[in-house]
């Protein structure tokens, strides 16, 4: 009506690629007048219309059938065809378009491995562009975060990079898109990414505090432990004023630096570490021991990112001083690979992503 008007004839129109999408967003022209009124009592299955389009790469296929057997209320499936070409470029396809127009779409991403970033960031890229209401990507995993800074000219601080790259998903409908973080190693890397997207740093931490009640109310003495002072200043906060706190740390002894407990009593105590990261697990032992020193009567850890390149888990396995190893699903091919070992234990992070989500969903 504005061009009208004005007598102008528009110089742009909708692009035929998003023409199917607008004409077959709804099955019938009783469900888009509906969903044009919203005040009319056919209205399209509104709580249907309110559940998330759940997508994922294959490697979070067990995660995402967990979140949809759970919370069938808050997710329905998605498909994306994951295919390569005859020269190893990625061939994908994500099937059924128009369903995801004016919906509130969730992708569960891997970046564990490198190799497979590409076709994933292409789907990152394309979900907003089919008109999706709000799009989420739930990353688990920041794989490139213990590189968030620079210490040396000449190194690349590829936290920055994998950022900057995430930052050019398109807007959705409503605006930002979500990129869903557990545990990142580094807090300020929350500012390399621009305002065209939204970092939402979450903590695997509730899950570990729900076990250590449930420990202490069987009975036993529970205390936490930090192995540095930079684990402590950063996840003290869950813990404080509900369990005892203990602090390992380096100190010198002659020529080495030897890990001893410098704060807290672990005495009588079933004490748990709590790390975000573990790649080959040397701290986490040195804590251990420095632990069961000091008189603590078991030890346990918990890791939210269970990295352990090259079967550096087995070095636990074999370790029968342990109690309890308490691991996340963040890093899936490591959850394969332990399976059922002991003295592991999955704690996952399906529950912490829909009440995430919840937030941003209604009934």
């Amino acid at each position: 009506s504005f061009f009208r008007y004005f007598g102008v004839i528009p110089f742009f129109s909708i692009p035929a690629f998003y023409s199917p999408l607008i004409e077959n967003s709804f099955e019938s022209p009783q469900q888009a007048s509906a969903m044009a009124s919203p005040s009319s009592p056919s209205s399209f299955s509104r709580a249907q219309n309110r559940r998330f389009i759940l997508f994922c790469f294959p490697d979070m296929e067990v995660l995402a059938q967990e979140l949809l057997q759970k919370f069938p209320e808050v997710f329905e499936k998605g498909e994306i065809e994951w295919g390569t070409f005859p020269d190893g470029t990625p061939n994908v396809l994500i099937k059924n378009v128009p369903s995801i127009h004016y919906r509130n779409v969730v992708f569960l991403a891997n970046f564990r491995n490198v190799t497979l970033w590409v076709s994933q960031i292409a789907v990152l890229f394309a979900m907003p562009r089919y008109l999706a209401r709000s799009f989420t990507v739930v990353l688990p995993f920041f794989p490139t975060g213990t590189m968030e800074r620079v210490d040396t000219e000449g190194q690349v601080a590829t936290a920055m990079t994998l950022s900057r790259i995430l930052s050019c998903i398109p807007l959705s409908h409503t605006g930002p898109s979500k990129i869903v973080i557990f545990d990142i190693h580094a807090l300020q890397i929350r500012f390399y990414f621009n305002d065209k997207v939204l970092p939402c740093l979450l903590s695997a931490m509730p899950l570990l505090k729900q076990k250590l009640r449930t420990l202490s109310e069987s009975g036993e003495n529970v205390a936490v432990a930090f192995p540095d002072e930079g684990a402590l200043k950063r996840f003290k906060q869950f813990f404080k004023g509900d369990f005892p706190l203990v602090l390992c740390s380096k100190q010198r002894e002659g020529d080495a630096r030897l890990l001893r407990v410098t704060e807290g009593d672990p005495r009588g105590c079933h004490v748990v570490i709590v790390d975000d990261l573990v790649q080959s697990g040397g701290t986490l032992i040195a804590c251990k021991e420095a632990l069961l020193h000091g008189g603590a009567a078991r030890v346990s850890a918990f890791i939210t990112h269970a990295v352990f390149p090259n079967g550096s888990w087995k070095r636990f396995a074999e370790d029968k001083q342990w109690n309890k190893i308490f691991i996340t699903n963040t890093i899936p091919e490591t959850v394969k690979e332990i399976g059922t070992t002991p003295p592991f234990e999955l704690l996952s992070i399906g529950e912490e992503i829909t009440k995430f989500l919840r937030a941003f969903w209604t009934p």
